[in-house]
């Protein structure tokens, strides 16, 4: 990574401070406070050696001294425990809403956008990558601004006291971060390829993990676990640079304030020997004097050091940021671009497409141009090989894909129209069900009110009535992650009857009965033909043997719509689909 986009992704980690500002103020205002304690103690330490050592003076006499340094002692420590307390407070109110924007992204993006990727790496970039800028926010940034702060206060206390030692102290502050920052170059970009090593180790194990069967059934198992296995040591490899790099940055900042600090010893020591007699203002170098240098020294490049110390922590956050920020530059224009207008849609409508040509994210061109009329409750079954361009029509009308062309609804531009008003007007059956919900019945009923005699019909129709009695609690019995609890086709009869209990205007239909059984299968063709003719439905299958029972049947093939027509039209008149019927029979697949 060169030296402009560091600092480019620097100057962005900094502009997302601004949501947690208040917390990071006031672990500031903490650390001053802290500071303060510090400046006291060293004062009261170095007033009681010398009015004990020096001055002898009784011990009765100086009990308020000692009190207050109890208290600065107790002081401190409750300030850094407060400190800790908003550090984290810091860290975690930014990156939520870190958080807050990918999500948001996401949903907007779509889910035909997020398949083009690993699950595994929207994991790591919402979970580990997020999660390692806590201590950048939490602990480095704090401390960057108290590491001007401190050394600053600390010279006022001693400039009075001895120049000398206050020039030391001025001269060697600036190698500390000037080696940190050699050293922290180097450090970022071996974060940064730490996290894309983890990105695509992450994806890779979730995938291999999702198709284990298939993996076990044309014997790749052992090939994977390699492949895996070398993965991991790349990993490891990365991450071990990483460490490394922290541990010598660690190393040169304690070398340089050591060096520092004993350089000061040496002239203290010196000046008591009577060899050195210059530095101090008015009579010798006094015990007060020394005591209080040699206490406030470390301090003075404590905070440098501490900084140092967090110093990875920046180091982390620019890798994770260069992957955060790319994504969300990337994804603003990617995008699909959608209207505000909330047409009345709810008496039915048309849908009229005109040259319109389907497009990927990126621009790709994945159909078209199709050219057809969807009308108010006509029921039409779109056929066609795989990658004819059928699911891509279906993600279209979902809104997840943007478009070139015209798309009419009853006249409104379909990119105008708001994409929630509009994802309204549906409901959608896919290949593989999803139910995100925690039960059965939060699942069928996603927080919308119902009627309890629709949803006893609704559950008759779509099957789930047969399987219910069996589930340890009814409706309310947990479908588990992923529905695990639930066979394949019990979670599609789930998804049929949510769909069928949502009002809508345009049903979508994906290959509902891909993957079932054919119990499952009959109960769900069952019940979504019967629900077809409530609404305008558009149904994608690869079985060829039921479409009579449908208004029309669309043909696509590589990307167009090459017929249309009736059962009776289509197989009685020479053509396209005339042809495939005869040679695949009853299915396409």
């Amino acid at each position: 990574m060169n030296k402009t986009r560091q600092q480019l992704l620097t100057r962005w980690l900094k502009s997302q401070s601004v949501h947690g500002q208040l917390w990071l103020r006031l672990s500031f205002l903490l650390g001053i406070l802290s500071t303060l304690l510090i400046l006291a103690q060293a004062w009261l330490l170095a007033t009681l050696l010398q009015a004990l050592l020096v001055d002898q003076q009784p011990r009765n006499g100086l009990l308020a001294y000692f009190y207050m340094l109890l208290a600065c002692f107790a002081g401190r420590a409750l300030l850094a425990w407060l400190r800790e307390k908003v550090g984290f407070k810091t860290g975690q109110a930014i990156r939520q809403a870190l958080r807050k924007q990918v999500l948001d992204r996401l949903a907007h993006l779509g889910p035909a956008w997020i398949q083009g990727k690993p699950a595994g790496s929207w994991a790591t970039l919402l979970m580990e990558q997020i999660e390692d800028m806590q201590d950048y926010y939490g602990r480095y940034l704090p401390q960057m601004m108290l590491a001007g702060a401190i050394p600053l206060m600390v010279l006022l206390v001693l400039l009075p006291v001895n120049w000398v030692a206050s020039l030391m102290l001025l001269a060697t502050a600036p190698l500390i971060p000037l080696f940190m920052a050699m050293v922290g170059m180097g450090a970022a970009d071996a974060n940064r390829r730490n996290f894309l090593a983890l990105s695509r180790l992450s994806g890779q194990f979730l995938d291999r993990l999702r198709g284990l069967d298939t993996l076990r059934l044309f014997h790749r198992a052992r090939a994977e676990t390699a492949t895996i296995a070398s993965a991991s040591e790349q990993f490891r490899l990365r991450t071990m640079e990483v460490l490394r790099m922290a541990f010598l940055s660690s190393a040169v900042l304690e070398f340089f304030a050591s060096i520092s600090i004993a350089l000061i010893a040496v002239y203290f020591g010196f000046s008591y020997l009577g060899i050195f007699d210059f530095g101090h203002y008015n009579g010798p170098v006094t015990l007060f004097a020394g005591f209080l240098v040699l206490i406030l020294a470390p301090e003075f490049y404590q905070p440098l050091r501490d900084l140092g110390t967090f110093y990875h922590a920046k180091a982390q956050a620019v890798g994770a940021a260069d992957v955060l920020q790319t994504f969300l530059e990337e994804s603003e224009t990617a995008a699909v671009q959608r209207g505000e207008l909330t047409p009345r849609l709810e008496d039915g409508f048309s849908l009229v497409a005109t040259d319109l040509t389907i497009l990927t994210a990126d621009g790709q061109q994945l159909a078209g141009p199709l050219n057809f009329t969807l009308r108010a409750g006509q029921r039409v079954a779109l056929v066609g090989q795989s990658g004819a361009g059928k699911t891509s029509l279906i993600n279209l009308l979902l809104g997840n894909l943007p478009y070139q062309g015209s798309l009419l609804i009853d006249g409104t531009e379909l990119r105008d129209i708001a994409l929630p008003h509009w994802q309204q007007q549906l409901a959608w059956v896919g290949q593989n069900p999803h139910l995100p919900a925690a039960t059965v019945r939060q699942n069928i009923l996603p927080g919308v009110s119902y009627d309890e005699s629709r949803l006893e019909q609704v559950l008759e129709l779509a099957g789930v009535n047969e399987f219910l009695p069996r589930l340890p609690a009814g409706l309310d019995s947990d479908t588990g992650d992923q529905a695990a609890t639930l066979s394949v086709g019990q979670a599609q009869r789930v998804a049929v009857a949510r769909a069928l209990m949502k009002p809508c205007q345009l049903l979508l239909l994906d290959e509902p009965d891909a993957s079932l059984d054919a119990h499952s299968e009959q109960h769900v063709n069952r019940a979504l033909l019967k629900a077809s003719k409530a609404q305008t439905t558009l149904l994608i299958t690869h079985q060829l043997d039921r479409l009579a029972q449908w208004d029309e049947i669309w043909l696509m093939r590589d990307g167009n719509i090459v017929q249309q027509g009736s059962w009776e039209v289509l197989v009685n008149h020479p053509g396209p689909f005339a042809e495939l019927l005869a040679l695949r029979g009853g299915s396409l697949e």
